[in-house]
């Protein structure tokens, strides 16, 4: 019956949709590496690039300008003027009060070279000495505070001046001013560049639903490169896997919860480029360069402002430098997803709740009664009809018996049976066609903002952004060892448990599939699910669990109140 194929075909999409991440994505083979192929560099001033990071290993010891902010800590590099020491002291990598603070920069020095600098290119047939990444600038102040800005000068011995000023605002914005002071007596053509360079590959959740890589907004569209997918074109091209040129925008490199970008001046034509680096090991770069070389007159000096973001992925805060710097699409920095429109009004109504409640556990639950009241009347049609079809199943039955060896006359009967009582059999449906992309956009909110990162709840929840950690394999942590380290399908912790019995309570008020195969798969689906579950984060349980236990508590008040009507009792 076209009845029971509908109910089968939503029941294993769920199944399907829920379960990929966990059941098969972790199977699936990863992409061949593109051979290595060596990356060209390109003279023309139309297609210059910042010049590569070469030379001897970098010392321990470099002179250092500190930064002393209110939420970042670390040092501006004098040795290539690199901004690459920046330490976020609102985070901390653990729930542990002694975890060191999270550092998201890294000086080319230490095991994870992660860095932004900026420089000049010399325009074709242009011999004018640059400052590279072996040039020692001269600071006009030992530290770099929200009220003190510093300019890191050089002077190349040829009349030019190059100038870096750097200010920081009192989160994670830094402004930057690149400057050419002529003092000589010829006119020099120059182009600012600046770069994001991560001289290695990070270790990435591997999540199909997160997006960690080289991302950054051109021509008003979001563009994303996965590292993998970074080499294989840059390999193809000479390292250049892609470039753009026009004005505005931003880009660079994004983790789960912290991002480097750059943001140029948004009049200035300039060309953006993500390119992979093959240089003794895999290098990947973000940058812009000026479209048109930059005339500096004698006695001139040339100015060209950007700015850097460097920091945690913050909505509010990342709203707020949007209408600031008039940037696009800077708000989807973080990876909101595809239902974008549903999952950022979602975060802000969960992250209001916390404002007035302080916890963002019982935020989302207090969000999750307001969403069952916003579809009151859809789920109480829809249970008023499953409860009508569990006091049908009797007569559906003898309907089934009666007319056995006439399929067609059973069926018409049926309808007949249905009709009368008012009943749609694909009703019970609707509430899961509504649930699916709320669950999944509250997913995103809980597994992607760093708001819920670290956030508690009650009891053994410590940081609803990832799984409960409680396991009923070890007995709870009375049997000292990990099951879960030999296969994901053995954490099971109290949250899940509880969400599959609060699953399967409510598969015992819905009446009972008509086909004995689609029977026996439903009741699979508790267990299915709870299993599912013990590896999505303790939020995303917990509203799930809590969901299921108001769905109860309505369903069964109208099945009190349901009652058959006469004329189909007649008709029966």
């Amino acid at each position: 019956m076209d009845q029971k194929r509908l109910f089968l075909a939503i029941a294993m999409s769920l199944a399907i949709l829920l379960g990929y991440q966990y059941f098969v994505a972790p199977l699936m083979p990863k992409p061949p590496m593109a051979p290595v192929q060596t990356a060209a560099q390109v003279a023309a001033a139309a297609n210059a690039e910042p010049p590569p990071v070469s030379g001897p290993p970098v010392p321990k010891t470099v002179p250092r300008v500190k930064i002393d902010a209110p939420r970042v800590r670390g040092s501006i590099s004098l040795l290539g003027a690199r901004l690459d020491d920046i330490v976020l002291t609102d985070y901390r990598e653990t729930l542990a009060a002694d975890s060191p603070f999270v550092r998201l920069l890294e000086p080319r020095s230490e095991e994870h070279p992660y860095y932004v600098q900026y420089g000049w290119t010399a325009a074709a047939g242009e011999t004018v000495k640059v400052p590279d990444n072996e040039t020692v600038w001269t600071a006009s102040a030992e530290t770099l505070t929200a009220k003190t800005p510093v300019t890191l000068s050089w002077d190349n011995g040829a009349g030019l001046t190059f100038k870096v000023e750097l200010a920081i605002d009192n989160d994670y914005l830094f402004t930057v001013k690149q400057s050419v002071v002529n003092n000589g007596g010829q006119p020099v053509k120059l182009l600012p560049w600046s770069r994001i360079r991560r001289d290695y590959k990070p270790e990435v959740a591997g999540y199909y639903v997160l997006f960690e890589g080289l991302y950054g907004v051109a021509d008003g569209t979001l563009k994303e490169m996965k590292y993998d997918d970074t080499k294989s074109e840059g390999d193809k091209k000479g390292g250049l896997a892609f470039d753009f040129t026009g004005t505005g925008g931003w880009a660079g490199i994004t983790d789960k919860y912290w991002l480097a970008a750059l943001i140029p001046d948004q009049a200035v034509p300039q060309t953006v480029n993500f390119r992979h680096i093959d240089d003794h090991g895999d290098r990947y770069q973000v940058d812009y360069l000026t479209q048109e070389p930059e005339t500096v007159a004698p006695g001139a000096t040339a100015t060209l402002g950007s700015h850097v973001f460097a920091g945690a992925k913050l909505v509010h805060l990342l709203d707020r430098y949007q209408d600031q710097l008039g940037l696009p699409h800077f708000d989807k920095a973080v990876d909101f997803g595809w239902f974008y429109f549903l999952t950022k009004p979602i975060f802000y109504a969960i992250d209001y709740l916390y404002g007035l409640i302080g916890n963002f556990g019982l935020a989302i639950m207090v969000f999750t009664v307001f969403a069952k009241a916003v579809f009151f009347p859809l789920a109480n049609y829809s249970y008023r009809s499953m409860s009508k079809m569990k006091l049908l199943a009797p007569k559906v039955a003898a309907l089934k018996e009666r007319f056995k060896d006439d399929p067609q006359k059973m069926q018409s009967e049926m309808m007949g049976l249905y009709k009368a009582e008012k009943v749609n059999p694909a009703s019970g449906c609707l509430p899961m066609f509504v649930q699916i992309p709320v669950f999944f956009s509250l997913y995103k909110v809980i597994f992607v903002t760093i708001e819920m990162r670290q956030a508690p709840f009650f009891g053994w929840i410590h940081d609803l952004s990832v799984v409960d950690p409680t396991n009923i394999f070890n007995l709870f942590g009375l049997i000292p060892f990990d099951p879960s380290q030999f296969s994901t399908y053995l954490h099971l912790g109290v949250w899940p448990v509880i969400m599959g019995i609060t699953m399967y309570c409510q598969q015992l008020l819905n009446p009972p599939p008509p086909d004995p195969v689609q029977a026996r798969l439903f009741k699979f689906m508790p267990i299915l699910f709870t299993f599912m579950m013990g590896n999505f984060p303790a939020g995303l349980v917990i509203y799930w669990s809590w969901n299921n236990t108001l769905s109860i508590g309505q369903q069964w008040l109208i099945m009190r109140r349901t009652k058959l009507d006469k004329p189909a009792l007649a008709r029966a």
